[in-house]
């Protein structure tokens, strides 16, 4: 993760994100270990469902316990190896689930609790020194922070105590001795350090390193109820919390423990004196104990770590663990599994420190001897009251304590020992880093970075909408209720109907961002370095400040410290000043001299401590915002040395030389994988170097366009120049030498590394042990297209035609093959389903290949054998490569295809290629059954001919298994079941199958065009139809066979998919909100964005196309946007650097504003000086004449755009301007500026922006602020976490809702441990936690995970991206549900606001967004607003949905709940009767739902009778008249929430106390039946009905997805 502050935040990250805990006592801090507790009285008021003890107890809390997990241990090592897994995993469940019982009760007097760490045997013998030499590497990886420039970089051997956090991540066992880490730096020298610009701001930002109390004050006072909260279990698969986790999760405040699986990664943290206090002090608060995990781990070695889990009987984990070894994850024979089942204890306890510091009182620090004394210093620098020093050591006893020495090993270290923090001497390298942190400290609140697209920043907006924190529902629960105090009326261009779009609102100021100026300058003085003399008197370097009382001071850093000379800017004076305040910390010295700074700076400390961790960590990729407001440019020391030294010609951190991204990124590769810590460290690995080398790659293809970097051809065009920087190899995407003269030229060469680049992330994906790709990253920037690559050991200082061993350099002409890539790429044809193929070379010589002929084998000077060009690694397009004499199928025809494109590179799609592949097996499938079934009619008579006439795999039994098979698809009862057994007979072949069956199965494989006649098996040949690719006669049958399959796919495409996903719109399975989400839904789908136009034209054509409404608005609007973004592309190149501002905002004028004729403002340079122009013209990159773009017109762009629209995507565009096209599609302006922003990287500046003025341009040059770069890149994957989450997802689907959770869990830290704190991926782990959390009960913690899936959403998708609009729907819910109403509501109009600006009001999701806002609004009594919100979405579910909708009906009813309040009993009874009528035509009479709303219908005709006869009265009698009381009701909250929850599709089950008991007593009968199920085919119906069972009870039930029937 570029720039993270692992340290920080991940370790304890994954804990926050469990549980609610309270914060108890001032003295805690245990990154490691919990205190012994003295008193567990919590338990007793645990709900029961949360006490039963589940299967695979995480925590096991006493000695008395320890004895039986030896015994439990020794079973497993008893096993005999030959029985599979499943009896491995019954027997450690069986054993295990003994202990729990006495588990729970042992809690209360666990008084001497033992960390149960449990280590595979292999990883604690042999390879212990590399796995801990890897980690260590790692740690220091996450963690070194660089704090000054260029100059230094660090590694652990080379200066110990400044390696700020680097051992924090290592695990716990491995931190050995200094020694352990030198060697392992210098196991591992060729990987180093990662790019730490920012961390220190976030490590100044975050509050005490790993005392994570401060960073989850958001959770702090949710745990005021916790006692009532059913904590979340954890499975047995925390195999991987193997110490590696157990650091990098940090505890912060305590749990409230149900019982022994409740806690998350088992983690035992029971509070010695369980009650809440309020603290005292923040400083108290810091001050916490952070807590040791315990850990029982048992790692059942499993590649997926599926057979882990909890729940769901063993057979499927067998399944799992054949596909993942098929799918290259695993090349381990199955005798190696034995060993890796033995387990080591560990035992372990924390204990206490006090620390003293110079002026301040000493205070205690809760530690783990497994804790580096670095642990510490890290905390230090992170603490409020001593974050202002860096350079001090600790000692104890007068001895100074080695930074890499854990505590363990130092004598004399124990409970209650003083450290003390002595202040050392400064180097320069010191003073540097000394200033730097204070820098960041200073800008900790400040968002520019994150403006600017720098250091991983990025924005958030959500503290804004929740005034703070939400951790504070308990103080504000009281306040909830009392509704006079909330202002619910929404600003006006929320209100449906309103057609204003202001752009201001998308960043609205946050008032910690008026930041507390603490200086008015901080930076290095001109009188750097200072001279011989001086530093002969320890002056170091010089800073010069003006304070903000407006006094310029000089400061000396000297070895001493800091204090005041005489200097002035111009007469250099180095003498002491009177009175210098000579001070060891630069902030004391500045305290003196400006009262304003102490303030001030004290201040922004707290400030600081209090933010929300996930504020402040850095993103793994940088995400550029398209708006920003104006800001004034600041001095900044640090920024200007940047910018100078370090940031163009090297790296950061190793003195002298550049980092060798080759080296690291395969070597990250080789790391070993063979058990779950081991692939854990080597995902981790790889993931770092990828987002380092994606951030370094960005930043050099963004120098060699802005012309920084000289060129390694500088004579050459400069189109044909190539580049080299901080070891990345960089070329642009023009046609250098005709290479693509026969493709399509330059376009050709545009689209190449876009396809290379998914040629090497498939590669990367199947992950073949031996097989290497280069790191490839392609930049677009200011219209430029730039390839960066690692480069290949040794490959410039020989030819190409003498590297090249295997493929063409030329297209084909020339081929040479070569045995070890043969044997290689094999290994991948299958997964990537390439055809083994000969191709004839220029001697017509046969030559055998396994890719396409472009994919180029060199094997480096390192000896590895890499693979380059995999542009067409995957088949041609034949829909746009017309072919002479090719017939292509009817359906392409019909649709106009094969139609002629710009270039021939044209591909498939993988995701097309696998959809294809899986629809021809079912084909297969049916084919084969069908054929047995004739053969079975036929010859009915003779039963005993019959048991031959199915393949058997092994006798006769499984024939018969077979035939019973066949009759079920007879009887209709066919399945993927019975099809997927009848496929594995065939497959598992072994020759004793009868001539009969063989021709079934030959017939069926011809049919479906696969490459073997005994199995099914479809693959293409990537080089069919490429131009100068020529096969001999012998394959000439294969050739034909080929070309047809790519036809039936190209077909396939058209008549399956593009209709599938238009069904999947219409269904609202798929619910695009702008062109981004509609381009996913694409991809998904195997379809490319070139089909853009034909998927417009299909929804056209569709019946119903009305309810396709938003799909075709946002088609359209990408249509054009893409089309411009073509055209602003080449429109760029024209462009030299000092006209760019005023470029873009003339394009933008053509393209968006209502002015008819813009004019250009020509930089006033270019006018005068024809002379410069001719000489300067060869370093532009374009030719055009640079003033070209000056005379474009809008009519003249609108023309191309609609030529663009036509050519590329096949669609014609019926307008000639913006106005046209907004009009006759109905599209807003905003949105598009927002879209083509978004795509090409401009930011403009946060204003209102009037479009439809006719009389002045839309933009000046002012509003253009800055363009940023388009990156794509490879995303390596979690593979281990991303199983547990789909388990966990297929859990929840069956209603197992506790299993789930625990797999959702152990998925989320283990996604932590590879992609650190942020990433896409945890975001989707916290939503559905958050949402399992809500459904079981749990609001507050429900609240908390989605307050984490919200910032997590903003920071790393962007604050407007569709995901964070439903994020905030979510958060809302929760809200509600926890009685924050006012937040609630807020939370609310912000997702109606970025809806309206990213696609606008006519959106079937507005629908469900208005509903919950009416809702909200009616709980609160606001009746008029609300009915405005709940007929707008009326109207919107009628369009989309059908008026005879299910949902349209909850509409209806809806509406009429909140005229029944109004007492306007005519208009509730008018839409109670609508809603009943759908109901009774849909449901018909007898359903609930219409009996409810019949009676509902009866309430209110009594209403409206019994007001009619008051107001009669009233009439009659006048005022004297007798009155019956009349009942208005004010809806209640529970009503209300009732509400909400079965519109945003969660239904709840009550249960009373017996449903509870029944409940527990058929989940552990479940839990009997499937350990007694061996093989669990037999008995799998029964079990789904047991299961189906099980879900109607469960507690809250099963999640029921949001369809019609949930209405």
């Amino acid at each position: 993760m570029g720039n993270s502050i692992f340290a920080n935040c991940c370790r304890h990250v994954t804990d926050l994100i469990f549980q609610t805990r309270s914060f108890n006592s001032c003295d805690e801090r245990s990154p490691l270990l919990p205190k012994p507790p003295a008193s567990c009285t919590v338990f007793l008021d645990m709900p029961e469902a949360s006490q039963r003890a589940g299967p695979y107890p995480d925590v096991i809390p006493s000695e008395a316990v320890t004895e039986s997990l030896q015994k439990c241990t020794e079973r497993v090592q008893d096993l005999p190896k030959a029985k599979g897994e499943e009896e491995t995993a019954t027997t450690c469940d069986s054993s295990c689930s003994k202990l729990s019982v006495a588990a729970t009760g042992l809690l209360q007097q666990a008084e001497a609790s033992y960390a149960l760490a449990v280590l595979p045997l292999d990883l604690e013998k042999g390879s212990a020194v590399l796995l801990r030499g890897a980690q260590l590497l790692e740690a220091c990886q996450r963690h070194v922070k660089l704090e000054d420039g260029s100059l230094d970089r660090r590694s652990c051997n080379q200066e110990e105590h400044v390696a700020t956090a680097a051992c924090r991540a290592l695990p716990a066992d491995l931190q050995q001795s200094p020694d352990c880490c030198r060697e392992a730096t210098a196991l591992n020298s060729e990987m180093s350090f990662t790019d730490l610009g920012s961390v220190s701001k976030c490590r100044s930002a975050a509050p005490s390193l790993g005392s994570c109390e401060t960073l989850e004050t958001s959770t702090s006072d949710l745990s005021a109820n916790t006692e009532k909260i059913p904590c979340v279990p954890k499975t047995v698969s925390s195999s991987l919390h193997d110490e590696t986790l157990a650091q990098t999760q940090d505890t912060g405040a305590d749990f409230v423990l149900t019982d022994c699986t409740a806690c998350p990664s088992g983690s035992l943290n029971c509070d010695p004196d369980s009650k809440v206090h309020v603290l005292p002090s923040k400083q108290q608060q810091q001050q916490q104990k952070r807590r040791r995990r315990k850990k029982k781990l048992t790692l059942l070695e499993h590649p997926s770590g599926v057979a882990l889990m909890n729940g769901s009987g063993p057979h499927e984990n067998l399944k799992g663990d054949k596909d993942t070894r098929q799918n290259g994850h695993e090349e381990a024979e199955p005798g190696e599994d034995g060993n890796d089942q033995e387990v080591i204890v560990i035992q372990d306890t924390g204990f206490t420190v006090k620390i003293c510091a110079p002026g301040i009182e000493p205070f205690s620090l809760q530690v783990s001897p497994q804790e580096m004394v670095q642990e510490i210093h890290q905390v230090l620098m992170d603490r409020e009251d001593t974050c202002h020093r860096t350079c001090f050591s600790l000692q104890l006893d007068g001895n100074v304590l080695d930074n890499f020495a854990e505590l363990k090993t130092i004598e004399g270290l124990q409970e209650g020992s003083l450290l003390k923090v002595v202040e050392e001497p400064y180097t320069v390298r010191e003073a540097r880093i000394h200033v730097r942190h204070i820098r960041d400290l200073l800008k900790s609140l400040d968002p520019s970075d994150a403006f600017n697209g720098v250091d991983c920043n990025s924005l958030s907006f959500l503290s804004v909408f929740t005034e703070g924190d939400l951790g504070d529902s308990g103080k504000r629960k009281k306040k909830g209720t009392e509704m006079e105090q909330i202002d619910c009326t929404p600003p006006e261009h929320i209100l449906p109907g309103s057609k204003e779009r202001p752009l201001c609102a998308l960043q609205p100021q946050n008032r910690d961002w008026k930041p507390l100026q603490c200086l008015k300058v901080l930076t290095m003085s001109g009188w750097n370095p200072p001279p011989g003399n001086r530093k002969m008197h320890g002056d170091l370097m010089y800073l010069y400040v003006i304070t903000v009382e407006d006094r310029h001071v000089s400061i000396t850093a000297s070895t001493r410290g800091f204090y005041l000379n005489q200097s002035t800017a111009y007469n250099f004076n180095p003498k002491p000043a009177n009175p210098s305040f000579l001070s060891h910390s630069l902030v004391e010295l500045l305290n003196q001299i400006s009262p304003t700074f102490k303030k001030n700076f004290s201040a922004l400390q707290k400030k600081r401590v209090q933010r929300h961790p996930f504020e402040r960590i850095a993103t793994p990729f940088q995400v550029y915002s398209w708006t920003a407001p104006q800001a004034e440019h600041a001095m900044d020391c640090v920024r200007a040395e940047d910018a100078y030294t370090s940031r163009l010609g090297y790296e950061e951190h190793i003195p002298g030389q550049t980092r060798d991204w080759n080296e690291e990124l395969q070597t990250t590769r080789e790391l070993p994988r063979k058990n779950l810590p081991e692939r854990l460290l080597r995902e981790r690995a790889i993931f770092k170097v990828h987002s380092d080398f994606t951030a370094a790659a960005t930043r050099g293809a963004m120098a060699v366009i802005d012309g920084n970097v000289m060129a390694i051809n500088p004579s050459e065009e400069t189109k044909m120049q190539m580049f080299i920087w901080n070891n990345i190899f960089f070329s642009l995407g023009f046609d250098v030498r005709d290479h693509y003269k026969d493709f399509g030229g330059d376009v050709a060469a545009y689209v190449a590394p876009t396809n290379d680049l998914n040629g090497v992330r498939t590669y990367n994906a199947v992950d073949v042990e031996g097989l290497y790709t280069l790191g490839t990253v392609v930049v677009d920037y200011r219209g430029y297209r730039v390839t960066a690559q690692s480069i290949i050991p040794g490959i410039l200082e020989r030819e190409q035609e003498q590297s090249v061993i295997y493929g063409s350099i030329d297209f084909g002409k020339t081929v040479v093959s070569h045995p070890k890539y043969l044997e290689l790429l094999e290994k991948t044809s299958r997964p990537l389903k390439i055809q083994k193929h000969k191709v004839l070379n220029d001697k017509n010589e046969e030559v055998e290949l396994c890719s396409s002929v472009e994919c180029k084998g060199i094997i480096g000077n390192d000896g590895r054998h890499y693979i380059l060009d995999l542009l067409r690694t995957f088949p041609p397009d034949l829909n746009f490569l017309p072919v002479e004499g090719e017939e292509m199928p009817e359906e392409c025809k019909k649709m106009g295809f094969p139609k002629q494109h710009r270039h021939k590179l044209c591909c498939l799609r993988q995701e097309l290629v696998d959809a294809f592949v899986e629809h021809r097996y079912l084909l297969f499938m049916k084919l084969a059954a069908l054929q047995l079934m004739q053969q079975k009619a036929n010859k009915q008579e003779s039963s005993g001919a019959l048991e031959n006439g199915t393949p058997p795999e092994n006798g006769t039994a499984d024939s018969e298994k077979s035939e019973s098979d066949d009759g079920k698809i007879d009887d209709n009862v066919t399945g993927l079941e019975q099809v997927k057994e009848l496929a594995e007979t065939i497959a598992s072949d072994d020759g004793t199958v009868d001539p009969k069956s063989r021709e079934v199965i030959r017939n069926a494989c011809k049919a479906v065009g696969s490459i073997s006649d005994a199995s099914f098996d479809i693959r293409f040949n990537p080089d069919i139809f490429s131009p100068g690719v020529r096969f001999p006669e012998s394959s000439k049958e294969e050739v034909q066979d080929q070309k047809q399959l790519l036809k039936d796919a190209a077909a396939f495409l058209l008549s399956c998919q593009i209709p599938g996903l238009v069904k999947d719109c219409l269904d609202h399975t798929v619910l695009p909100m702008d062109g981004a989400t509609l381009a996913e839904a694409m991809h998904q789908r195997g379809i490319n964005m070139r089909y853009l136009g034909k998927v417009i034209n299909f929804i056209t054509k569709t019946p119903g196309c009305a309810q396709l409404d938003h799909i075709f608005k946002i088609g359209i609007s990408e249509l054009i946007t893409r089309s411009a973004k073509h055209i602003f592309k080449t429109y760029l190149q024209g462009v030299e650097l000092s006209g760019l501002s005023a470029a873009i905002s003339h394009f933008l004028n053509c393209f968006l504003s209502s002015f008819p004729n813009p004019i250009a403002h020509l930089p006033a340079d270019e006018l005068v000086s024809k002379k410069k122009n001719k000489k300067r013209k060869n370093r532009n990159l374009g030719n055009a004449d640079n003033t070209a773009w000056a005379s474009m017109t809008p009519q003249e762009l609108w023309k191309t755009i609609c030529l663009e629209a036509k050519n590329y995507f096949d669609f014609s565009l019926e307008c000639e301007n913006a106005d046209q096209a907004a009009e006759a599609y109905n599209l807003q302006k905003i949105t598009l500026l927002r879209e083509i922003s978004l795509k090409t990287g401009v930011q403009i500046l946060l204003k209102e922006y009037n479009f439809d003025n006719r009389h002045k341009p839309t933009f000046t040059e002012e509003d253009i602020l800055n363009i940023f770069p388009v990156v794509k890149h490879v995303n390596p994957k979690a593979s281990d976490a991303f199983h547990f989450f789909q388990s966990g997802q297929a859990k929840v689907q069956q209603g197992f809702l506790k299993e789930g959770c625990e797999l959702i869990n152990e998925a989320l830290n283990l996604f932590n441990n590879v992609y650190g704190a942020m990433h896409v991926e945890i975001c989707a782990c916290l939503r559905l936690l958050a949402r399992l959390n809500y459904i079981m009960g749990d609001y507050s913690e429900a609240l908390s995970n989605q307050q984490k899936a919200v910032l997590m959403s903003e920071r790393v998708l962007g604050i407007e991206h569709p995901n964070t609009i439903q994020e905030y729907m979510h958060l809302a819910l929760y809200c509600f549900a926890n009685s924050q109403l006012s937040t609630a509501l807020n939370l609310l109009y912000r997702a109606r606001y970025l809806m309206l600006l990213v696609f606008g009001e006519d959106h079937p999701e507005m629908a469900l967004l208005d509903n919950n806002i009416g809702l909200v609004l009616h709980g609160v009594m606001e009746y008029d607003l609300s009915l405005r919100f709940l007929e707008n979405a009326l109207a919107i579910s009628s369009k989309y949905h059908g008026s005879k909708s299910l949902k349209v009906a909850l509409s209806h009813h809806l509406v009429a709940r909140v005229y029944e309040s109004k007492a306007e009993f005519r208009s509730a009874l008018q839409h109670e009767k609508e809603g009943y009528t759908i109901y009774k035509n849909q449901l018909g009479e007898h359903h609930e739902k219409t009996k409810e709303s019949s009676e509902y219908l009866k309430y209110l005709t009594q209403q409206a009778v019994a007001l009619q006869r008051t107001m009669n009265e009233i009439y009659k009698n006048g005022s004297n008249a007798n009155i019956m009381p009349l009942k208005f009701t004010a809806p209640s909250m529970a009503s209300v929430l009732e509400q909400l929850n079965i519109i945003n599709g969660i239904l709840f089950i009550p249960l009373s106390q017996k449903d509870l008991e029944n409940l527990k007593a058929e989940v552990q009968r479940r839990q009997q039946l499937q350990e007694s199920i061996k093989s669990g085919e037999q008995l799998e119906p029964e079990d789904k009905v047991l299961e189906e069972k099980e879900a109607e009870p469960s507690m809250p039930s099963a999640e029921i997805p949001l369809t019609q029937s949930s209405a």
